[in-house]
């Protein structure tokens, strides 16, 4: 342990006594500076003990002079070495260090300035080896609880007991590990009061750990901070692999060249069982961050779900019987900074339930909204959920000459058809909703006509141009 100046004034070797009316401190002494300047404070960093005989102080003026400045510098002492050029402490400088609270004794004869050092010097060196035994111990129970069961959750336990206080880590918003609601001192709006350090992932992910106040830094706190970087680094890299993997097999299921007991078995060795009930959601976002999603980490409950990357889009399978509510996966993402949008499949069992459930969720994510709840079943659902019939083909000969119409003359033919289709073919409505004229709303339907071959007004025209729309749309 650090010396105090009551510890130094009780060792019987050195022989010190204390003088004037100042107590002692309970402060621990950082050094001893051995000093005949007059003006000593430009070699003082504070909480040093001052010893000096004086050798310069010769007139009362100088030596209260002294006694302030040693003050005013953060000395935590004065210690007076007497039978030199002093018998005794200068009355005037015992006066002084009783004015400003500074603490003085007597240094004897033979007690040389250096032995007070050495006694310093001697426990603060042992104190420093102790805090050292004492990190390295802390650095093997951090890392053994890492590399064990409980992984963060178990290091932030162990940190948590270390500082005597609550621990969690944050990561995109959100908390991941820790304590989840500590009974700790709260600011003024009543929330508990963190104090916050960064965690370095290579990823803009904002992440944090949080330790609640009152917080005081030691060395083991930067060792946690590093072994939770590498600890996150190392699951966002396992996440891109797994994710990669994942969204191959799903790709091929939903594409078809997966089915039956080869795909209920390779889905199973990724964690789906398919002889339960499953609901596919897909997450998209904004295209600049759709790099996010390769690493993005799932929030608190959401450990069942299995989760792939189809499209640049993420993939979740959830088991039916538990599943989260996808309405917090929204918040979760917007608290992540995502421009992201949620499409909810139904829930069916068997690989072919499990494609069903993947295409009415693509479907639903395009009406564009947060949180998008599958349609009934529909037959046109089904059609387009099939790789059999060549969709892509046929929607794009029908549109591509309207899409080149509307591209060199900008008459927007798609947009009306679009309209009219979604407005049961009222032409008022159209008119109403594109503010035109009703007459320009019927020319530009003649003009579809035209160029497609298919009129709109005509029941099988109508569904096949529906068709190229809703397919166009999905890319």
């Amino acid at each position: 342990m650090a010396i105090s100046l009551t510890d130094l004034l009780a060792d019987a070797a050195l022989g010190l006594v204390i003088e004037g009316r100042t107590e002692a401190p309970p402060h621990p002494i950082q050094w001893v500076a051995v000093t005949e300047l007059e003006d000593p404070r430009p070699f003082l960093g504070g909480a040093e003990v001052v010893l000096t005989t004086g050798l310069r102080l010769k007139t009362g003026a100088a030596q209260r002079a002294f006694v302030r400045r040693a003050h005013e510098a953060g000395a935590l002492a004065l210690g007076f070495g007497v039978g030199l050029t002093h018998r005794r402490i200068p009355a005037a400088l015992l006066a002084e260090a009783d004015e400003v609270g500074l603490p003085a004794f007597r240094v004897p004869y033979e007690v040389p300035f250096i032995a007070i050092g050495k006694r310093v010097a001697d426990a603060l060196s042992a104190d420093h080896y102790a805090g050292l035994e004492e990190l390295l111990e802390g650095h093997a129970v951090l890392a053994s609880a890492l590399l064990g069961a409980g992984g963060l959750g178990a290091l932030l336990g162990e940190l948590a007991r270390m500082l005597g206080t609550d621990v969690a880590l944050f990561q995109y918003g959100a908390r991941i590990a820790g304590a989840t609601g500590p009974a700790r001192p709260v600011d003024a709006a009543g929330s508990t009061a963190w104090h916050r350090l960064p965690i370095a992932t290579g990823l803009k992910d904002r992440c944090t750990l949080a330790i609640a106040e009152p917080y005081g830094h030691t060395a083991v706190v930067d060792y946690a901070q590093s072994l939770i970087s590498v600890e996150l680094t190392n699951q966002a890299r396992n996440r891109t692999g797994a994710r990669t993997a994942v969204g191959q097999l799903l790709e091929d299921v939903v594409r078809g060249t997966l089915t039956g007991a080869e795909a209920a078995v390779r889905l199973a060795g990724s964690g789906m069982d398919t002889a339960q009930r499953h609901r596919v959601l897909i997450v998209d976002v904004a295209s600049g961050q759709r790099r996010s999603l390769r690493t993005l980490p799932l929030p608190d409950g959401w450990e069942g779900a299995s989760a792939g990357l189809v499209d640049e889009r993420l993939v979740l399978v959830l088991p039916a019987p538990a599943a989260p509510d996808p309405a917090e996966l929204s918040r979760y993402l917007h608290g992540a900074g995502l421009t992201s949008r949620i499409g909810v499949g139904g829930t069916y069992a068997h690989p072919n339930g499990l494609r069903w459930s993947y295409f009415e969720a693509r479907e639903a994510l395009q009406r564009g909204q947060a949180l998008n709840l599958a349609d009934r079943l529909s037959l046109t659902s089904l059609l387009m959920s099939s790789t059999d019939a060549p969709l892509a083909d046929l929607a794009a000969e029908t549109l591509k000459p309207l899409e080149a119409f509307d591209e060199a003359h900008g008459s927007g033919l798609l947009s009306t058809l679009q309209r009219y289709l979604d407005l049961d073919g009222s032409v008022a409505a159209v008119a109403a909703d594109l503010d035109l004229h009703r007459n320009t709303v019927r020319y530009r339907l003649q003009q579809v006509v035209a160029l497609t071959g298919y009129d709109p007004a005509v029941t099988a025209d109508r569904v096949h141009l529906y068709l190229a729309l809703r397919v166009r749309a999905l890319g």
